[in-house]
Protein backbone atom coordinates (compact mmCIF):
# COMPACT_ATOMS: atom_id res chain seq x y z
CA UNK A 1 0.00 0.00 0.00
CA UNK A 2 1.23 3.61 -0.89
CA UNK A 3 1.88 6.08 1.80
CA UNK A 4 -1.01 8.17 -0.10
CA UNK A 5 -3.65 5.53 -0.47
CA UNK A 6 -2.90 4.67 3.80
CA UNK A 7 -3.34 8.42 4.32
CA UNK A 8 -6.72 8.54 2.30
CA UNK A 9 -7.94 5.59 4.42
CA UNK A 10 -7.00 7.13 7.93
CA UNK A 11 -8.75 10.36 6.79
CA UNK A 12 -11.61 8.42 5.98
CA UNK A 13 -11.91 6.31 8.66
CA UNK A 14 -11.46 9.54 11.33
CA UNK A 15 -13.96 11.39 9.15
CA UNK A 16 -16.76 8.54 9.21
CA UNK A 17 -15.83 8.17 12.68
CA UNK A 18 -16.50 12.00 13.54
CA UNK A 19 -19.68 11.50 11.71
CA UNK A 20 -20.64 8.73 13.33
CA UNK A 21 -20.31 10.70 16.35
CA UNK A 22 -22.04 13.46 15.48
CA UNK A 23 -24.83 11.54 14.35
CA UNK A 24 -25.19 9.45 17.36
CA UNK A 25 -25.45 12.36 20.04
CA UNK A 26 -28.39 13.93 17.60
CA UNK A 27 -30.16 10.79 18.21
CA UNK A 28 -31.05 10.75 14.61
CA UNK A 29 -30.25 6.43 14.21
CA UNK A 30 -33.94 4.78 15.45
CA UNK A 31 -33.36 3.31 18.85
CA UNK A 32 -34.89 -0.15 19.57
CA UNK A 33 -38.03 0.32 22.01
CA UNK A 34 -35.97 -2.62 24.31
CA UNK A 35 -32.48 -1.35 25.44
CA UNK A 36 -30.64 -4.75 26.34
CA UNK A 37 -29.18 -4.65 29.57
CA UNK A 38 -25.86 -4.89 28.99
CA UNK A 39 -25.62 -1.19 27.36
CA UNK A 40 -25.82 -0.22 31.08
CA UNK A 41 -22.39 -1.46 31.85
CA UNK A 42 -20.93 0.02 28.45
CA UNK A 43 -19.96 2.87 30.19
CA UNK A 44 -17.65 0.64 32.86
CA UNK A 45 -16.32 -1.07 30.42
CA UNK A 46 -14.93 2.02 28.56
CA UNK A 47 -13.68 3.85 31.66
CA UNK A 48 -11.44 -0.09 32.21
CA UNK A 49 -10.33 0.48 28.86
CA UNK A 50 -9.51 3.79 29.12
CA UNK A 51 -7.94 2.78 32.14
CA UNK A 52 -5.88 0.37 30.86
CA UNK A 53 -4.60 2.05 27.50
CA UNK A 54 -3.33 4.55 29.67
CA UNK A 55 -1.45 2.11 30.90
CA UNK A 56 -0.30 0.35 28.41
CA UNK A 57 1.02 3.49 26.80
CA UNK A 58 2.75 4.69 29.71
CA UNK A 59 4.55 0.79 29.88
CA UNK A 60 5.23 1.15 25.94
CA UNK A 61 6.68 4.80 26.03
CA UNK A 62 9.16 3.11 29.14
CA UNK A 63 9.63 -0.10 26.49
CA UNK A 64 10.89 2.29 23.77
CA UNK A 65 12.82 4.02 25.84
CA UNK A 66 14.34 0.62 27.03
CA UNK A 67 14.91 0.21 23.26
CA UNK A 68 12.45 -2.66 23.63
CA UNK A 69 11.46 -2.28 20.59
CA UNK A 70 9.58 -5.72 20.15
CA UNK A 71 7.50 -5.58 23.30
CA UNK A 72 6.92 -1.63 22.69
CA UNK A 73 5.17 -2.48 18.81
CA UNK A 74 3.47 -5.57 20.87
CA UNK A 75 1.63 -3.19 23.71
CA UNK A 76 0.69 -0.60 20.86
CA UNK A 77 -0.88 -3.09 19.13
CA UNK A 78 -3.02 -4.25 22.41
CA UNK A 79 -3.56 -0.83 23.07
CA UNK A 80 -4.75 -0.16 19.77
CA UNK A 81 -6.84 -3.10 19.57
CA UNK A 82 -8.26 -2.24 23.37
CA UNK A 83 -9.51 1.39 22.00
CA UNK A 84 -11.03 -0.34 18.72
CA UNK A 85 -13.50 -2.09 21.24
CA UNK A 86 -13.41 0.94 23.34
CA UNK A 87 -14.66 2.77 20.02
CA UNK A 88 -17.21 -0.12 19.44
CA UNK A 89 -18.44 -0.32 22.96
CA UNK A 90 -18.57 4.13 23.11
CA UNK A 91 -20.94 3.81 19.41
CA UNK A 92 -23.34 1.35 21.17
CA UNK A 93 -23.29 2.89 24.12
CA UNK A 94 -24.22 6.55 22.93
CA UNK A 95 -26.77 5.26 20.14
CA UNK A 96 -28.81 3.53 22.48
CA UNK A 97 -28.42 4.79 26.12
CA UNK A 98 -30.30 8.02 26.92
CA UNK A 99 -27.47 11.40 27.24
CA UNK A 100 -26.90 11.60 31.06
CA UNK A 101 -26.21 15.25 32.05
CA UNK A 102 -24.15 17.01 34.69
CA UNK A 103 -25.93 18.30 37.41
CA UNK A 104 -26.05 22.16 36.83
CA UNK A 105 -26.10 23.11 40.39
CA UNK A 106 -23.17 21.08 40.99
CA UNK A 107 -19.83 23.43 42.04
CA UNK A 108 -17.71 20.75 39.66
CA UNK A 109 -19.79 21.48 36.54
CA UNK A 110 -17.60 24.29 34.95
CA UNK A 111 -14.32 21.62 35.75
CA UNK A 112 -16.31 18.63 34.43
CA UNK A 113 -17.41 20.55 31.01
CA UNK A 114 -13.83 21.81 30.85
CA UNK A 115 -12.63 17.94 30.68
CA UNK A 116 -15.47 16.79 29.11
CA UNK A 117 -15.00 18.96 26.10
CA UNK A 118 -11.30 18.94 26.16
CA UNK A 119 -11.55 15.15 25.74
CA UNK A 120 -14.23 15.10 22.56
CA UNK A 121 -11.70 17.78 20.96
CA UNK A 122 -8.47 15.91 21.43
CA UNK A 123 -9.95 12.78 20.59
CA UNK A 124 -11.76 13.86 17.63
CA UNK A 125 -7.75 15.19 16.81
CA UNK A 126 -5.79 12.28 17.67
CA UNK A 127 -7.55 9.68 15.75
CA UNK A 128 -5.90 10.56 12.80
CA UNK A 129 -2.99 11.18 14.69
CA UNK A 130 -2.83 7.59 16.23
CA UNK A 131 -3.73 5.78 12.92
CA UNK A 132 -0.56 7.75 11.53
CA UNK A 133 1.51 6.84 13.90
CA UNK A 134 0.66 3.06 13.97
CA UNK A 135 0.85 3.06 10.14
CA UNK A 136 4.70 4.39 10.09
CA UNK A 137 5.38 2.22 13.04
CA UNK A 138 4.13 -0.87 11.08
CA UNK A 139 6.08 0.41 8.30
CA UNK A 140 9.10 0.56 10.14
CA UNK A 141 9.31 -3.43 10.47
CA UNK A 142 9.91 -3.33 6.34
CA UNK A 143 13.30 -4.36 5.62
CA UNK A 144 14.40 -0.48 4.16
CA UNK A 145 12.04 1.36 6.46
CA UNK A 146 13.91 4.42 5.15
CA UNK A 147 11.87 7.83 6.93
CA UNK A 148 9.17 5.78 8.69
CA UNK A 149 11.26 5.37 11.70
CA UNK A 150 11.74 9.40 11.73
CA UNK A 151 8.25 10.40 10.65
CA UNK A 152 6.74 7.60 13.45
CA UNK A 153 9.04 9.30 16.32
CA UNK A 154 7.54 13.16 15.16
CA UNK A 155 4.17 12.12 14.85
CA UNK A 156 4.18 10.64 18.24
CA UNK A 157 5.76 13.62 20.07
CA UNK A 158 2.26 14.85 19.72
CA UNK A 159 0.05 11.44 19.04
CA UNK A 160 1.53 9.99 22.12
CA UNK A 161 0.37 12.87 24.88
CA UNK A 162 -2.77 13.45 23.23
CA UNK A 163 -3.95 9.79 23.17
CA UNK A 164 -2.89 8.98 26.76
CA UNK A 165 -4.77 12.92 28.19
CA UNK A 166 -7.62 11.19 26.29
CA UNK A 167 -7.55 7.75 27.66
CA UNK A 168 -7.23 9.60 31.27
CA UNK A 169 -9.51 11.81 30.72
CA UNK A 170 -11.94 9.18 29.77
CA UNK A 171 -11.88 7.96 33.38
CA UNK A 172 -11.93 11.16 34.72
CA UNK A 173 -15.36 11.76 32.63
CA UNK A 174 -16.83 8.68 33.90
CA UNK A 175 -15.91 9.17 37.26
CA UNK A 176 -17.35 12.31 37.63
CA UNK A 177 -20.45 11.70 35.69
CA UNK A 178 -21.37 8.03 36.97
CA UNK A 179 -23.15 8.70 40.04
CA UNK A 180 -25.53 10.28 38.13
CA UNK A 181 -26.39 7.71 35.74
CA UNK A 182 -30.20 6.68 35.83
CA UNK A 183 -29.66 3.26 36.06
Amino acid sequence: MSDKSAFRIIMGVSIFVFIAVIILNKKILPVPDAIPDFVYRLPKLNALLNGTCSLLLLLSLYMIKQQMIAIHKKLNIITFALSAVFLVSYITYHWLAQETSYPVNNPLRTLYLFILISHIVLAALVLPLVLLSFYYGLKTQEPNPGDYVKKHKLLTRWSFPIWLYVTITGVVVYLMISPYYPF
